[in-house]
């Protein structure tokens, strides 16, 4: 059976509880899209220090700050990746019983986002190249709590191919969840080379939820983001939940959580929301559907400029897919150069594959 018919099926299941009478709040949180891998393989040629060095564009501390070099793994095609991206696809379905019949989809993507979510623009530091978030530092950063579980989820299938980077394997992760989640195709390109634990960048980079739209827009700008792109990005709460052992937020942004749709943005202009207080303190936007939004998005909906992206990602959903494609592609690729001749990858879901 293809993960697509599976994901219709869990979003009927899903659909199913919440009207089954879910009563009280539902919220959710930044860190659970939901997380144990392991630190590394030290005889994995990518992960050494030279590995590291001949990756860095430029050493002038006068310079600009340098740009980190794609390197393929050596002698791999396009065809390899896809075999990757195909071990992921056929795990997700394989281990679809997870947090509760939502599956690894979500939290996949999560990771993604987060591995590439340390970046920062003014260094190129951080970032999804390095493949850092398999060490502990970045492993236990408060704001990744629960992505362990994306990250054990991920070590049979770096066992399977060890030439892959972590960096290249987390983002791929992601990609390969959004594709089979019926999400945009998102064109990848690899070469990302593992770097050692001294180049973990320092926690605090990610976001913290409880905050409004001039956070919002202060945070991304370490991205190098715009406003539209902002918008788009966030659309992903569309997928999973948050859970309060992890994030202080409990619940889903909508009912099909593990299908990536548009239903984020539909849900915040027309939903009924109110304000109420977490068991953990914080403060969350809880409707009678059993939703719930966090600050950082309901910001989305408060600021005018804002605003003007969440009613046109609503009003069409292929505008939405194509935005967030060209904008989380961006992400996961901030602070690389990828020279000439580096493959562009468009991979082929399993459905695809089956006709």
């Amino acid at each position: 059976m293809s993960f697509a018919r599976i994901v219709n099926r869990r979003a009927i299941y899903f659909l199913g509880s919440v009207a089954a009478g879910a009563t009280g709040a539902a919220g959710l949180a930044s860190s659970d899209f939901n997380g144990s891998f392991f630190n590394g393989n030290n005889n994995n040629p990518k992960n050494n220090g030279s590995s590291w060095w001949k990756g860095l564009a430029g050493t002038s501390a006068a310079a600009a700050p340098a740009l980190r070099v794609a390197e393929v793994e050596k002698g791999k095609t396009p065809e390899d990746f896809q075999q990757v991206y195909n071990a992921i696809a056929k795990k997700i379905i394989d281990d679809d019983e997870y947090d509760n019949y939502i599956g690894y989809g979500p939290v996949l993507v999560r990771l993604s986002w987060h591995s590439a979510g340390t970046f920062d623009k003014n260094d190129n530091s951080g970032g999804s190249y390095g493949g850092t978030y398999r060490f502990p530092k970045e492993t236990n950063d408060p704001s990744n709590k629960g992505l362990q579980n994306a990250k054990a989820f991920l070590e049979p299938i770096y066992e399977q191919f060890p030439w892959i980077s972590h960096g290249d394997l987390y983002t791929l992760g992601g990609v390969t969840a959004l594709q089979e989640m019926q999400g945009p195709k998102v064109p990848w390109r690899p070469g990302r080379v593992d770097l050692p634990e001294s180049a973990t960048p320092e926690n605090g980079r990610l976001p913290d939820a409880e905050n409004g739209a001039d956070y919002v827009r202060n945070f991304f700008k370490r991205f190098g983001f715009t406003d539209q792109e902002v918008v788009a990005l966030i659309g992903a709460h569309a997928l999973g939940k948050t859970h309060m052992a992890n994030s202080g937020y409990e619940g889903p942004w909508g009912a099909a959580t593990n299908t990536f749709s548009n239903e984020f943005f539909v849900n915040l202009l027309n939903e009924q929301w109110k304000k109420e207080k977490t068991e953990a303190g914080n403060s969350q936007y809880n409707s009678p559907s059993g939703f719930m939004m966090m600050p950082t998005d309901f910001a989305l909906k408060e600021d005018n400029t804002y605003l003007k992206y969440v009613k046109k990602y609503a009003e069409n959903q292929d505008v939405f897919f194509e935005d967030f494609k060209n904008a989380y592609k961006k992400l996961l690729e901030n602070g690389i150069e990828f020279p000439e001749g580096t493959p562009t990858i468009v991979f082929k879901t399993l459905d695809e594959q089956e006709q």
